[in-house]
Order: C-alpha cells, then sequence, then structure tokens
C-alpha cells in the first residue's frame, strides 16, 4: 500500500511508492484490487502492507470491514508498535484477519515476547539492519535469531530483507518457515525500458527460482 514517507524501505521501493502514488493509488484501490483478485482467486493469502496513516485516516473498524470484504487475509503495518496495537487488533479480530508483526536484528530480547503477544499469522523477521533491499545476509545470525523467536511462538517465522534469487532464498529457508521477496521483484516490474508483458515475465521467471531454492 503506497505511503508518501516509506521510511523502511530502500531505493527499489520507494520508486515503487512513488510510481503508484503518481497514479493515483490508495489504500483503497489496493482493496479494489485485492477483491478484483478473489474473483478468479479465493485460496490464495493476500497480505496488505504499508505504513499506519492511511490505515488511521480511514479508521480502524471501516478498514477492517473493508479489508474482510476485498478477501484479505492479513495485515503488515510497518510502523504500529505493539505498546498501540490494541485497537486495531480489536477491529481485525472481530474480522478474522491477522495482524502480522517485525521482529529486527535490532529488538531488544525483552521485548520480542510483547511482539509475539500481539502477533497472529506468522512472524516476519527482518533479516538485516537497514532498509530492504540492503546488505547481504549472515545465515548463521539468520538461524540463532529464527530458533530464539520460535522459542516463545507456534506461530511461523518467516525471513525477508536481502532475499534476492534461488541461492538467499534456499539458505534461509533452510532455516525459516518462508521467505519475503520484495526489492528484487520491484526493480524488475519498475524497469521502465522493458514492456510490461517482459517485466511480467522476467518477475514470473525469479519467482520460479525462488521457489526451486525453497
Amino acid at each position: 500500500v503506497p505511503f508518501s514517507d516509506p521510511m523502511a524501505e530502500g531505493p527499489a521501493i520507494q520508486k515503487g511508492h512513488e510510481r503508484a502514488l503518481a497514479h493515483s493509488v490508495s489504500l483503497r484501490k489496493c482493496l479494489a484490487m485485492a477483491a478484483e483478485f478473489r474473483t478468479q482467486d479465493a485460496q490464495t493469502p493476500i497480505i496488505l502492507m504499508g505504513y499506519a496513516n492511511p490505515i488511521e485516516h480511514m479508521g480502524y473498524s471501516a478498514f477492517a470491514d473493508a479489508a474482510a470484504e476485498a478477501g484479505v487475509d492479513g495485515v503488515i503495518t510497518v510502523d504500529l508498535p505493539p505498546e498501540e496495537v490494541a485497537a486495531m487488533n480489536l477491529e481485525l479480530k472481530r474480522v478474522g484477519i491477522d495482524n502480522i508483526f517485525l521482529i529486527a536484528p535490532t529488538t531488544p530480547d525483552e521485548r520480542i515476547p510483547l511482539i509475539i503477544q500481539q502477533a497472529s499469522g506468522f512472524i516476519y523477521y527482518v533479516s538485516l539492519k537497514g532498509v530492504t533491499g540492503a546488505g547481504h545476509l549472515n545465515t548463521n545470525e539468520v538461524a540463532a535469531k529464527v530458533k530464539q523467536i520460535k522459542a516463545g511462538t507456534e506461530l511461523p517465522v518467516v525471513v525477508g530483507f536481502g532475499i534476492k534469487d534461488a541461492e538467499s532464498a534456499a539458505r534461509v529457508g533452510a532455516e525459516a518457515d518462508g521467505v519475503v521477496v520484495g526489492s528484487a521483484l520491484v526493480n524488475l516490474l519498475g524497469d521502465e525500458s522493458q514492456s510490461i508483458e517482459a517485466r511480467v515475465k522476467a518477475a514470473v521467471s525469479l519467482l520460479g527460482d525462488i521457489r526451486s531454492g525453497v
């Protein structure tokens, strides 16, 4: 879901937000896209990922109702801390939508149980210090953190940031329950030197390679 100040994002996804906003894409339009997708696919889960401001503006109750009607299964709100999520959680639980939280390498150990307590669906572990698309993965560090998180929850733990090909997906997939791929796909889909058809073909090919890796 595009937002004007995507603070957790690196250059690739920041540009994606800018492109979307330039074409008047909004939270409501994302919900409409989800509803359209649901007319063709009733099985594949849909998760909206974004920032708190558009949801705050719509209102938690109205957002929960609209998301449920559109067929959304989960929400990741990057900048909404667990200390301030009670009101939103109440509305999401009312309509059966999971509220998914991030845990980062910099998250203090004593704060992890608080995050786990508020989370549902799965836990998203951010594998790198920094923004999306940055740095190189240290698989040993990721494995240790995933093990620590799993000790406190039965929720699946998926890992994102830095996964860009079959090799990195395989290394992370050996430790986690799933992988998240963002910047690598956004880079391909945002390549305006290629036709839309060529971009989609490249993205599908990358996804095939990553699926083979995991």
